[in-house]
């Protein structure tokens, strides 16, 4: 009897964990068609596009941006290695390599690390994203070992960093620190945590992923800021949208090392010249026009800070409260499938998508979602803001 009942528990587990995953892929299939159908958004990601809307973007804009009666690129020469240049020169570095994932670029560049400080310990934030996103990555393939500085929804302190009882070989900073928030420290703040870091003998490398859009925030341009730092991996889908890919930035013998790897890891991708097509034409339409994102996105913010209070919500934040880059986070007192609905339906019904991103619980009765100010958000004024806000709390449950 014991295992029939245990048998029969087992098959409700299963079918409770269907239907939940059908209910997502549901939902997730609404979401996109109400995305696609949507008139105004703050941003409107490459990811969410159809195939035939990418490619045809892609082949307006190429001929923009690089010499399409070139040869194509075959492991890693031709136009991966103009990218590499290119992208070398933007962050001031001796070389860059150019990686199919960040994944993959920062393990590489922790591991050489590793093997020129003798130290495979590799200091950062608990939300940092090799920490909550790669599935331990670090330490099942690349046998480095992860130590947490703090899990404060902050950058780590010089003060921390000095306090850290056990040795390691490598700081690794992720700028902006997107689970937190999308935060960045204060420029003094960024120098200090360095210099505190090679006070202990140790190499930094920055998680740079959204590195792009800090100028603004440091008041600094791309090279000085990628300068604080050993190595530096930059991503060319999150901010510029494209196809996906990274880079590894840094002194020239750690790239040609990285690249060794590279081959090894299973990164030297036969041709790649549709995917590097696309980070130039980020690097060339997206990554101007990111300073005017992150100050719209300031505006953004404070509307719907504004807007949110007149409507009477009993509490909301955003988070920052003025944003680092021209992404953050919003939250809300209500529970996240119901905010969810109302999103959807507010698309559904007006065209409007205010928060096209998912829900997600922060705590009993709370939930969050990230906000993202593109160029479709530029359009938008503070009263749009205010008018959209006011719109989507009229279909939440009255408090």
């Amino acid at each position: 009897m014991t295992d029939m009942a245990e048998h029969g528990e087992q098959q409700q587990t299963e079918q409770s964990e269907r239907s939940d995953q059908s209910e997502r892929e549901r939902i997730r299939e609404r979401r996109l068609a109400a995305f696609a159908k949507a008139e105004r958004v703050l941003a409107r990601e490459g990811g969410r596009l159809t195939v035939r809307e990418r490619l045809t973007a892609l082949q307006e804009a190429a001929p923009e941006v690089y010499d399409l009666d070139r040869t194509v690129d075959i492991y890693g020469n031709r136009i991966v290695a103009d990218l590499e240049e290119r992208v070398a020169a933007l962050l001031g570095t001796e070389a860059a390599a150019f990686f199919p994932t960040g994944t993959m670029a920062q393990q590489v560049a922790l591991r050489c690390w590793a093997g020129r400080t003798g130290d495979r310990a590799v200091a950062l934030h608990a939300l940092g994203h090799p920490e909550v996103h790669e599935r331990h990555a670090f330490s099942q393939v690349s046998g480095l070992r992860p130590v947490r500085v703090t899990s404060e929804p902050r950058l780590p302190t010089a003060a921390e960093i000095r306090d850290l009882e056990e040795p390691f070989g490598a700081l690794m900073l992720e700028l902006p620190l997107r689970d937190a928030g999308y935060v960045l420290p204060t420029w003094e703040e960024l120098t200090e945590v360095v210099e505190a870091a090679r006070e202990r003998d140790a190499v930094v490398h920055f998680d740079g992923a959204r590195l792009w859009e800090t100028t603004v925030h440091f008041g600094r341009p791309l090279a000085e800021i990628a300068g604080l730092a050993d190595s530096v991996y930059v991503s060319f889908y999150k901010s510029l949208d494209g196809f996906g890919g990274a880079a590894l930035a840094g002194p020239k013998t750690l790239v040609d090392e990285a690249r060794t790897w590279r081959h090894r890891y299973g990164g030297n991708i036969f041709q790649q010249f549709p995917t590097v097509l696309s980070a130039l034409i980020g690097l060339e339409r997206e990554l101007p026009r990111l300073p005017d994102y992150v100050r719209h996105a300031r505006v953004v913010a404070a509307a719907l800070r504004e807007g949110f209070a007149a409507a009477g919500v009993p509490w909301s934040r955003v988070h920052p409260e003025e944003p680092h880059t021209h992404e953050f986070q919003i939250w809300l007192p209500y529970d996240s499938g119901t905010l969810l609905e109302a999103s959807v339906r507010q698309v559904e019904e007006t065209g409007t998508y205010l928060f096209p991103g998912y829900w997600e619980r922060g705590g009993p009765g709370l939930s969050f979602t990230e906000v993202s100010v593109r160029a479709p958000g530029l359009e938008w004024t503070a009263e749009d803001v205010r008018a959209a806000v006011a719109d989507f709390v009229s279909r939440l449950p009255t408090r």
